[in-house]
């Protein structure tokens, strides 16, 4: 009997193995999982709507536009505008004519929702986005949908033919804002352009500048600029002499003060006869130095109970009365109609 550790050799032929002792296999481990990718959502990105071409018309018509704004024209579906510039197109632009609406601006957005994914052009007058309804359509639909093409403005035209400085013209507009809004520009030399709200606004403009004290001043209207019919009436705010012409106008004023005459100023603490009051009226110093201390900044609104008993021009509004007091005291002694309107520093126009 053989021991377990003896060897020996074998036979001739044969050969040796050596037998080898292992443990308990191991478990195998378990395959992971296959991970199914999940199937790709299929989202249907819609084309941006088409942009809202804003062209700018003069009063020469189709003959003064160029070839960009002829073409939008001719492939609008839609063509938006007031009825005059409506009627400024030629049969050859065969888009639908929709004419603004009364309010035009809460309307713009069901106006244009209803045109939805057609090509739309709008026309305006002059330059869209110069007291124009480029503005209106950049707040209500987004600047980045509108396609400006602009026309040279009226204020443009009437520089070329004044020979007056752009940059060094005051521009008042008196379309939907009261006639005082000229108060606060009326300075010894100054050169004002006017946009006009209608035919009988030269004449008011004349009687305002006569009231304040500016009846020597030059004034000159210019109609229809840019057209065949183009035309200039001329005289001065105290002889106007000329009756109510074309609508389409804008004036031209050469501020001269007579002997005499005290434009308000444009800091705190106008004089007591700026307002309609009653005799009950804080003392000018103390407006003043009111004023002075708010350091009111643009577009700000002071509304203190100093300014409730006390208004100032330059607060842009009618102040509330203070918790208390009858809101008659707070008015009594509002800011004259004749008297100076809120300066362009504090209110926006």
């Amino acid at each position: 009997m053989r021991s377990a550790g003896w060897s020996g050799s074998r036979g001739p032929g044969r050969r040796s193995r050596s037998v080898e002792f292992r443990g308990p296999s191991p478990t195998p481990k378990p395959s992971p999982p296959l991970k199914l990718s999940p199937t790709p959502k299929v989202t249907t990105v819609s084309p941006p709507p088409p942009p809202v071409t804003v062209i700018g018309i003069g009063a020469d018509g189709w003959e003064g536009l160029g070839p960009a704004a002829r073409e939008a024209l001719r492939t609008a579906e839609v063509v938006i505008g007031g009825r005059r510039h409506l009627g400024l197109l030629p049969p050859e632009c065969p888009g639908e004519r929709v004419p603004w609406p009364s309010p035009l601006r809460p309307a713009v957005p069901g106006l244009f929702a209803a045109h939805t994914g057609r090509r739309i052009s709008v026309l305006a007058s002059g330059d869209p986005m110069f007291f124009g309804i480029g503005r209106t359509l950049a707040e209500l639909l987004g600047a980045e949908r509108l396609r400006v093409l602009p026309h040279p403005s009226s204020v443009s035209l009437a520089c070329a033919r004044l020979g007056w400085a752009l940059e060094e013209t005051e521009v008042v507009s008196l379309v939907g804002r009261p006639l005082t809004t000229l108060n606060r520009e009326l300075y010894a030399g100054r050169r004002l352009l006017v946009l006009s709200a209608g035919a009988d606004t030269p004449a008011e403009v004349a009687g305002l500048l006569g009231e304040r004290g500016f009846g020597p001043s030059r004034l000159r209207v210019l109609e229809r600029l840019g057209s065949a019919g183009e035309r200039c009436a001329e005289g001065t705010a105290e002889a106007w002499p000329h009756p109510p012409g074309d609508p389409l106008n804008v004036i031209a004023v050469d501020c001269a003060p007579a002997d005499g005459a005290r434009p308000l100023s444009l800091t705190p603490g106008l004089p007591d006869a700026a307002y309609d009051h009653d005799g009950q009226l804080t003392k000018r110093h103390v407006r003043a130095a009111t004023l002075a201390a708010l350091a009111p900044a643009p577009g700000n609104c002071c509304g203190t109970s100093a300014a409730a008993r006390a208004p100032s021009p330059w607060s842009g509004c009618v102040p509330t009365a203070p918790a208390g007091r009858s809101r008659s005291n707070a008015t009594r002694c509002a800011p004259s109609a004749s008297a100076a309107t809120p300066p362009r520093s504090v209110c926006p126009r």
